[in-house]
């Protein structure tokens, strides 16, 4: 169940039961929102699908949730419970989310079963901001105000589709400054990666309560490993390159507006601290903000082979995007947030260098081709859908370019396909 979002003060409410549900209204929690609608019924009929479809729309935009089940007493401002038949309910939201909207949307659902009927209950679905927004029903585009969707106005719709285009340019920034702030700018000959994500339209405080954790250094631990789960690890193998965040990423320090776990050989202050051994120039960093960004850097996307050529270590690019994926999905999760992020990609010191594959580590000479400029960088957005469903799709729009120019991509399949999306089609 994705959190969904009341109020700041209860920023992440999961319901899973009727009884969770209840218990919300008893407690006056629910009201409908910017980002909540909730709907005693669905009758089968074409003007209830276009309602719908005008609600999911006007949610598009920038993420929200809807709950159908529950009724509201308007005279009295109050809610109560109204279990539904569930039997084809949430399939019946998917078809009109695909259909009705131009262009489609994806939607979540999840069914709450009664605790007297379990045919019967509570569907709460969840409708991810959308990069294409504002999306169309009937010749209009829709919008939400603080209760209620409303159709929007021409220079809304031009704000939106303006935001939409400003997206991939605001994520290269954010990638300039991460490549300006290197720690080790000045040292090594080692090409350097780095990765950044942004949510679009998650609160400035998304991930405050993480940061500020007086755990935050055993949380930041237990995020980390959901980066590195069977299924993710099943994904990547047998690709294995160092440094790894599990394991190498030991210390952890307060960053500017959020808390990093980094290699120690780089410090407090994000300086780079050698020790004098050998991997001095190995390192690696994650940096988690409060806003819900997310800054992922590694010094070593290439290594000196025996003839001491610095060649690049395709893997890395690849491992470390996809691993980023899945710590975007922690952290929405634990944000509750559902909405889009502009995820950016970069890479320097990359001139005439070729790459290294193999099978089973991050080093195994190939004939590739030498890389001509001396800067990668590459951008998307992504929906909450996409990332929970295509992770291996995103990761071959940020890194495919990279790797077709060194003509390795034929070596991460596997990493950059969803096997079982693929099935589903």
């Amino acid at each position: 169940m994705m959190p969904i979002y009341l109020s700041p003060e209860v920023p992440g409410w999961s319901p899973r039961t009727e009884a969770d549900l209840q218990s919300a209204i008893d407690g006056g929690l629910l009201e409908e929102s910017h980002r909540l609608d909730l709907k005693q019924a669905l009758h089968a009929t074409k003007g209830d699908n276009k309602e719908l479809a005008r609600d999911i729309a006007s949610f598009a935009v920038d993420g929200g949730t809807l709950i159908i089940g529950i009724g509201e007493d308007k005279e009295n401002r109050t809610f109560f419970l109204t279990p539904q038949p569930l039997k084809g309910l949430g399939e019946r939201v998917e078809q009109v989310a695909r259909s009705l909207p131009d262009p489609p949307l994806a939607v979540v659902t999840t069914d709450i079963p009664s605790a007297s009927d379990e045919e019967q209950g509570y569907l709460v679905v969840h409708i991810p901001a959308s990069p294409a927004a504002p999306h169309m029903v009937d010749g209009r585009y829709h919008g939400r105000g603080d209760k209620t969707k409303h159709v929007l106005a021409d220079a809304d719709v031009v704000r939106l589709h303006e935001r939409r285009r400003s997206a991939d340019q605001d994520a290269l920034d954010l990638l300039q400054q991460q490549i300006e702030a290197d720690p080790l700018a000045g040292v090594g000959e080692q090409s350097h990666l780095f990765l950044v994500a942004q949510p679009l339209a998650a609160r400035r405080d998304m991930l405050l309560k993480f940061t500020s954790d007086p755990q935050w250094g055993q949380r930041l631990n237990e995020l980390i490993a959901q980066a590195h789960t069977r299924t993710v690890n099943e994904a990547l193998h047998p690709h294995q390159v160092a440094p790894a965040l599990s394991g190498d990423a030991s210390n952890g320090h307060r960053r500017t507006r959020g808390v990093a776990k980094a290699s120690p050989n780089i410090g407090p202050g994000r300086e780079y601290t050698p020790s004098g051994g050998w991997g001095d120039e190995n390192a690696i960093e994650l940096h988690i903000r409060e806003d819900g960004g997310l800054r992922l850097y590694s010094s070593r996307l290439s290594d000196a082979t025996e003839e001491s050529e610095q060649q690049i270590i395709a893997a890395a690019a690849v491992v470390k995007t996809r691993r980023l994926l899945a710590l975007i999905e922690a952290a929405a999760k634990e944000g509750g947030y559902v909405g889009n992020w502009a995820v950016a990609v970069g890479a320097t010191r990359l001139k005439g260098r070729r790459a290294h594959v193999s099978g089973g580590s991050d080093f195994g000479f190939g004939p590739t081709a030498r890389y001509d400029e001396d800067t990668y960088t590459e951008t998307t957005t992504i929906t909450w859908a996409e990332l929970t469903a295509t992770p291996g799709a995103i990761t071959l729009r940020l890194t495919g370019p990279l790797l077709r120019a060194l003509g390795v991509e034929q070596h991460f399949q596997k990493a950059l396909s969803d096997p079982a999306q693929d099935q589903t089609e």
